[in-house]
């Protein structure tokens, strides 16, 4: 009886010691993830699927803070202008959308998404934005009625060097490309001479081309994979890298990645759980998220109160780059640098030279096709190999039917070689400085004017912050576009500017944004209660979704 009593409890010792690493392992995993929801994606899948869809009705949706009748009043007299403003301004751009609405999935799903859902309906009923443009030159856009709007939208990355550049860079390619048409399979000669130029820009050794920035990360994952015989992969908490499964875990897929790590941004708990662990493939980095750390990407649609956050810190962010490298090396993984949103915006040789890193690969998309579709993968030779000689049935496959695409490349031969005129590289001379001083500037007159937002950049991509409690936020990004100003669809969350921006039509951008701010302002949207904040309005709208969601 003794015997087996001594034998249990040595068991269970035996047990708990091969377990105790595991448990260990884990707490280390969970201490290195952000503390929010964002940091925790199969908990954000969760609590996404417990809340309630609601609408408020026109008297809620202009007092959803407890503002009093008058302000309630003012701020509904101020809609109905803007709503008319814009109806009567663009009514051919307003009916086309209209038509094309039912039948593009993509408008259905930006319509909905552009303010929180409580005051969508009753923004989509009355408060339209056409999304159709005809014609676009210098820094502007116009729609079908004839409005000419400053371009702040960037064509989400696309427009480095201004519209104008771009489509020289079509021109030229579709004249190179015309001798031997849509031809696929083999290549342009061009090919050859794109290849040569993006192993001189990203100081690697192979590349391979997609159709998209997605498929290029894919392809870089799956490399990694297949090399180093590794399952999962580090991706960094907020950061955007494309929607297939892998690298976007939480609400938005229908399907939680299995291996996948998001971990907290610019964080030691990472950084130890990246140099302790055995599975890691590959670790992803989007420079975007030097703006907002450990954030996603901030769109109007989840702007509830003014706790929207966004600061660039160079050299902090420098210094963890250089860190996470190290690790890196260290322990074989693969450091795959995401550019396809920031590549060639922040230096002749983007991300990489900004911060001074050599990653193991880098992917590439928008800007680089010179305004045509593209994704690039660039990487050093052992890891972009598809094959085993010694095991000639181990392949890593990946092709695409449009890969390559002569159009796309002789566009991208003319994008390379412009990119090296005198002409454009004049345009990287002091940027940061000049667009620092135009933030700063523009910070400084709103802040004499006691008016809520206030600009955070990296370089040329802002966001817009509030510093002032309030529920309606959102609306400002109405107020701009009466002003002449054309954003995306995710609102004040995002300005791209083109580098070829003159100080001149900067001023007028910032003349047009205080005005809009100032309009917003009489309107009684930022209307201060001292018992408002944000988290009282956070705590608020959880009170409400659980009346909804509990019929109470």
């Amino acid at each position: 009886m003794i015997n087996n009593q001594t034998a249990m409890v040595g068991s269970a010792i035996g047990a708990a010691a091969l377990l105790l690493p595991r448990v260990k392992q884990r707490l280390e995993l969970s201490r290195a993830k952000h503390r929010s929801l964002t940091g925790h994606s199969k908990m954000a899948k969760r609590f996404a699927s417990l809340v309630p869809g609601y609408a408020y009705g026109p008297e809620e949706f202009f007092n959803a803070d407890g503002a009093p009748a008058d302000v309630a009043e003012r701020r509904k007299q101020g809609f109905e202008r803007l709503a008319t403003l814009l109806r009567e301004r663009c009514p051919k751009s307003l009916a086309l959308t209209a038509q094309a609405r039912e039948g593009i999935s993509d408008l259905q799903f930006t319509g909905a998404y552009r303010v929180p859902f409580q005051f969508s309906p009753y923004c989509r009923e009355h408060l339209k934005i056409g999304a159709f443009v005809e014609s676009a030159d210098g820094v502007m856009v116009q729609d079908l009625d004839g409005n000419r709007y400053y371009d702040l939208t960037g064509s989400y990355g696309v427009n480095v060097f201004g519209v104008d550049f771009y489509k020289a860079c079509i021109r030229e390619g579709a004249a190179r490309a015309e001798a031997l048409g849509p031809v696929l399979g083999s290549y342009h000669p061009c090919v050859a001479d794109n290849v040569q130029r993006l192993r001189q820009l990203s100081r690697l050794d192979e590349v391979s081309f997609h159709m998209s920035g997605t498929e290029a990360v894919m392809q870089a994952v799956r490399l990694a994979r297949y090399h180093t015989k590794r399952k999962h992969l580090v991706r960094f908490c907020g950061a955007y890298h494309g929607w297939w499964e892998d690298v976007q875990p939480g609400p938005g897929n229908p399907i939680s990645p299995r291996h996948t790590y998001t971990l907290e941004d610019m964080d030691q708990a990472a950084l130890h759980v990246i140099r302790t662990r055995k599975d890691i493939a590959c670790v992803l980095v989007n420079p975007l998220q030097a703006l907002h750390p450990n954030s996603p990407a901030p769109g109007d649609s989840t702007l509830v109160d003014s706790g929207r956050k966004a600061k660039f810190d160079r050299a902090a962010y420098t210094a963890w780059l250089r860190e996470l490298r190290e690790v890196c090396t260290q322990r074989g993984i693969v450091l795959i640098l995401d550019e396809v949103f920031v590549g060639f915006r922040l230096a002749p040789r983007g991300a990489q030279e900004y911060f001074g890193i050599q990653a193991d690969m880098v992917t590439y998309g928008k800007t680089i096709a010179g305004g045509l579709p593209v994704g690039v993968l660039c990487g050093k030779h052992h890891l972009m190999r598809r094959f085993r000689e010694d095991r000639p049935a181990d392949i890593c496959f990946a092709r695409g039917t449009f890969n390559s695409h002569p159009y796309v490349m002789t566009a991208m031969q003319a994008f390379l070689e412009r990119t090296e005129s005198k002409e454009v590289q004049k345009l990287y001379e002091n940027l940061d400085a000049t667009w620092n001083e135009r933030a700063h500037r523009l910070n400084t007159a709103l802040a004499s004017e006691n008016l809520s937002p206030r600009v955070a950049n990296l370089s040329t991509i802002w966001t817009v912050v509030y510093d002032q409690p309030s529920r309606y936020n959102w609306m400002f990004q109405f107020y701009l576009r009466a002003q002449g100003l054309a954003l995306s669809w995710v609102g004040t969350g995002r300005f791209i500017f083109s580098l070829n921006y003159t100080e001149e039509e900067f001023a007028e951008v910032m003349k047009r944004f205080v005005q809009a701010a100032r309009a917003m302002a009489e309107d009684g949207w930022w209307w201060q209660n001292p018992e408002l904040s944000n988290k009282s309005i956070r705590r608020g709208l959880l009170r409400e979704m659980l009346r909804h969601r509990f019929g109470r």
